[in-house]
């Protein structure tokens, strides 16, 4: 009769990011003997953020975004811990989670937490507004003043700061959603620092911008944001936007955490190399949008923590048992899909623009 192995490895799964969700799941089809998994995370799903405008413009239920993670950690055989990673230790090889006073121990960690958008250098913005990212609180916020509008007791007005990919099918999708509630002719405002749409090729941000304008959305662009106070948005100038409810999409901001871990790190997000390993501490991995592709830097895309996840699985493996690593080998380019807030969507890749339902 054959026993099992001893658990002696501790391996740590800090965030259930997209690259998490998929590396479990192919450990739960071949687990590793000798190693206990762990998953952190400050809830019991994480939200999929493909499916996020569908939902903000009322096309999704908000259970459609979930990944349900106490499932998938069971499947994987992994325990989960409901809790925020609040400090990360690479020296003593500790993790603090909020909620619990023990630290959480690993040999192997991998950290795939995502980004914040929250705008922590913007007077006011923390009482008085929402980051899109995390994905999850921003959409229950969402749902909970759409919910108010409809009922008669809450401004409908919003607007929205940051005029990137991720601003603009966001707006769109708010003044779809507001007008699947009664509101008529939403009052939506995009506002942008700079130039709306910069990263778009000319003809892609022409579409988007003549979209916005279809919608009755205002952009206001080069237009410098001072400071928020309940339900204004100052901008230089001294002009102001009331607003009922107000999201900042402009930037991707590490984690204050992970920013002081001590990990070699570029701008606070983790310098990794091409086998996903920690450029100072190789029993650290990180994946996603934490990371920094150190050794071929790309833009913050879901498409490269998806196509990280069997890289990322099997250099964890390799490192328990020492079989052969691989490499990663990110993409140059690859394709943008913009939702335009009514089921019909903007593609983009190299020279190719397109915007249709089929999309």
């Amino acid at each position: 009769m054959q026993t099992s192995l001893p658990l002696v490895r501790d391996v740590v799964f800090v965030g259930g990011g997209h690259t998490h969700a998929l590396a479990l799941r192919m450990w739960g089809m071949a687990p590793v003997a000798g190693a206990r998994l762990t998953l952190i995370d400050p809830g019991p799903a994480a939200t999929y953020s493909g499916m996020l405008p569908g939902h903000i413009a009322g096309h999704y239920p908000r259970e459609a975004l979930d990944i349900d993670l106490v499932r998938l950690a069971r499947f994987a055989g992994a325990r989960l811990i409901l809790g925020a990673a609040e400090a990360f230790d690479p020296v003593a090889r500790e993790i603090r989670v909020s909620g619990r006073r023990a630290p959480i121990c690993y040999d192997l960690a991998s950290i795939d937490v995502g980004i914040t958008s929250a705008m922590r250098d913007l007077p006011g913005f923390g009482a008085h507004a929402r980051p899109a990212k995390p994905l999850g609180p921003f959409a229950a916020a969402w749902d909970d003043h759409v919910a108010a509008v409809a009922a008669g007791a809450a401004d409908p007005r919003v607007v929205v700061i940051g005029a990137g990919v991720a601003g603009g099918e966001i707006a769109l999708a708010m003044a779809h959603r507001l007008r699947g509630v009664g509101i008529a002719r939403p009052d939506v405002t995009l506002v942008e620092a700079g130039t709306a749409f910069a990263a778009l090729r000319r003809r892609t941000a022409a579409i988007l911008r003549a979209r916005l304008n279809r919608a009755g959305i205002c952009l206001l662009e080069r237009r410098q944001v001072t400071h928020l106070t309940e339900g204004i948005l100052h901008l230089a100038g001294a002009d102001a936007l009331p607003f009922g409810f107000c999201v900042g999409t402009a930037g991707a901001r590490p984690h204050r955490w992970l920013a002081d871990s001590g990990l070699a790190q570029t701008n606070g997000f983790v310098d990794v190399n091409a086998e996903l390993r920690s450029l100072s501490h190789p029993d650290v991995f990180a994946a996603g949008d934490c990371a920094n592709l150190s050794f071929a830097p790309r833009p913050k895309a879901g498409v490269y923590a998806v196509r990280e996840a069997p890289i990322l699985a099997n250099n964890l493996r390799a490192a328990l048992t020492g079989g052969p690593e691989l490499t990663y080998r990110p993409q140059k380019d690859y394709l943008k899909l913009i939702s335009l807030g009514d089921k019909v969507a903007l593609a983009e890749k190299a020279q190719f623009t397109a915007a249709a339902p089929w999309l």
